[in-house]
């Protein structure tokens, strides 16, 4: 019979999602994580696989605390066209209030580690494809309701806002000016008519 587990789960997830964060994915070892999730090495092999798996477990339970809870919020409550702009007023505010230019987990993921892993590339854009799939059934709904005009190619708009997104996230790393992340954000609004 295995031992129960000495630890939160959800506790050293984030833990982990923080050092990640903090140091990257190549710069982050083992034993780096450990020590910031307050586990032993053995404990942590146990618990989540290596620091691969490991780090897709920690990009997944990321999504889900953030990308995903506010699409899904901003799905069930507001009007499709003004959940895309719900969206990226959230980006904005979030970019210009991170103090320490973190910048998004998974983008920083797109930019560091996609290129480098395969396995953790498809997953990563498969993520972005989520966010890309909110945007789509958003504009096809805001068709549906005439506030979107029909002519709008509603794929092609989905993967520009995808596209303005990644660029407000990295943008903001370098200079977080709330009325040139405001002013992105705008011109690519405007394609939804």
């Amino acid at each position: 019979m295995p031992r129960p587990r000495e630890f939160d789960e959800t506790v050293a997830l984030e833990a982990a999602i923080d050092c990640f964060w903090r140091r990257g994915y190549q710069a982050t070892s083992v034993r780096d994580l450990a020590t910031s999730m307050g586990i032993s090495g053995p404990s942590l092999y146990n618990a989540f696989g290596d620091k691969h798996d490991l780090f897709a477990r920690a990009l997944e339970h990321y999504l889900d605390s953030s990308t995903r809870a506010r699409i899904e919020r901003f799905e069930e409550t507001l009007p499709p066209k003004r959940a895309i702009r719900s969206f990226f007023e959230d980006i904005v505010a979030r970019s210009v209030g991170d103090r320490e230019r973190r910048g998004c987990f998974l983008i920083n993921s797109a930019l560091e580690v996609a290129p480098h892993d395969a396995k953790l590339g498809a997953i990563i854009a498969e993520r972005l494809g989520e966010i890309e799939a909110f945007f789509h059934r958003s504009i096809r709904a805001a068709q549906r309701d005439g506030t979107v005009p029909r002519d709008v190619r509603a794929k092609d708009v989905a993967r520009l806002l995808l596209s303005v997104l990644l660029g407000i996230r990295v943008l903001a790393r370098a200079k977080p000016d709330k009325a040139l992340l405001e002013g992105v954000a705008r011109s690519a609004l405007a394609a939804l008519g």
